[in-house]
């Protein structure tokens, strides 16, 4: 039985020591990685343009762009923004080491590297990567409008859903370049504190636009918060529940049926993917009794009429 050859991780070193370069090669190929080398860090974005790595060791003090800027840059990638990026210095002290977290590292390694503490770290990072990417996949596909922020409300990343909302509603091309107006921080942190004593209490609408609202999920890391974003007319449509014999969600989807929009707008006002909507609409159509959306907007229109 012949099965597929299992991929080579790759790593980036980036260090202008070629006793490094040597000790981190020869460490990582005897356990299995594919490596590239880098002496600064120009080139080290010249190697990123050609190919992906799954990992990057970055020097921290370079000739010329240091490790910080070096790593600035590399997570302005899209393609970059998950790959997990370990610094490598002889400087210790905590601002340094604040200042390698605070560029997008993930972790902070004091030279002289011990080889076992830097492939065991290396573990680590590589596999929360793999399940941040396979979740964040599995938003994707879902069709989720989800976005994570900070502490102060700057994009940490978002689904593409979400990218294309905010991008045709707030004319915003990279969602590295936004981040929540005041007074949303200020939700933001009240979120934060759990005083969200009901649903209603944890939306809020984006300042200078009111049809779009973000809905606090929860912390997803120690200054990572999950927001949820949807576009609204203004109102929250669910009054043919009980009278249609419908759920509440149910009673949403056809009210917004009832306004004229599409399948895809309703996805989007609700923050649901076009299938689901479908399905809710396969449900709605065998509850009333009808079979294609004029007949259950006529209805939704009648029933409407009577609370009139």
């Amino acid at each position: 039985m012949i099965t597929e050859a299992k991929k080579r991780d790759v790593a980036l070193v980036v260090d202008d020591s070629p006793e490094t370069l040597r000790l981190l090669t020869d460490a990582l190929d005897g356990v299995g990685m594919t490596v590239m080398v880098a002496l600064d860090g120009a080139a080290a974005m010249r190697i990123v343009d050609q190919i992906t790595p799954d990992i990057v060791l970055l020097d921290a003090i370079m000739p010329g762009m240091d490790g910080f800027e070096t790593c600035k840059r590399l997570k302005r990638d899209a393609d970059l923004s998950n790959v997990p990026i370990i610094f490598m210095t002889g400087l210790a002290e905590t601002e340094h080491i604040v200042r390698g977290l605070e560029a997008g590292g993930v972790d902070y390694v004091t030279k002289p590297i011990v080889i076992e503490e830097m492939l065991a770290r290396i573990r680590v990072h590589l596999a929360n990567a793999r399940l941040t990417q396979s979740a964040r996949a599995a938003l994707d596909v879902s069709g989720r409008y989800l976005l994570a922020v900070n502490g102060q409300g700057k994009i940490l990343w978002a689904t593409p859903q979400a990218q294309r909302l905010l991008s045709a509603t707030l004319s915003v091309d990279n969602e590295d370049e936004f981040a929540l107006p005041d007074p949303m921080p200020q939700w933001l942190a009240q979120m934060q504190k759990g005083k969200a004593a009901t649903k209603a209490a944890s939306m809020a609408s984006f300042p200078g636009n009111e049809t779009l609202r973000f809905q606090y999920m929860g912390q997803l890391g120690p200054s990572e918060f999950l927001l949820r974003l949807a576009k609204d007319a203004g109102d929250t449509p669910a009054e043919f529940s009980s009278e249609l014999g419908l759920t509440a969600r149910e009673g949403e989807v056809l009210s917004w049926l009832s306004k004229g929009k599409t399948n895809r707008d309703i996805a989007q006002i609700l923050g649901l993917s076009p299938r689901t909507v479908d399905k809710h609409l396969e449900q709605i159509y065998s509850k009333l009794g009808v079979e294609n959306r004029t007949a259950a907007t006529a209805i939704a229109v009648n029933a409407k009429n009577r609370k009139t």
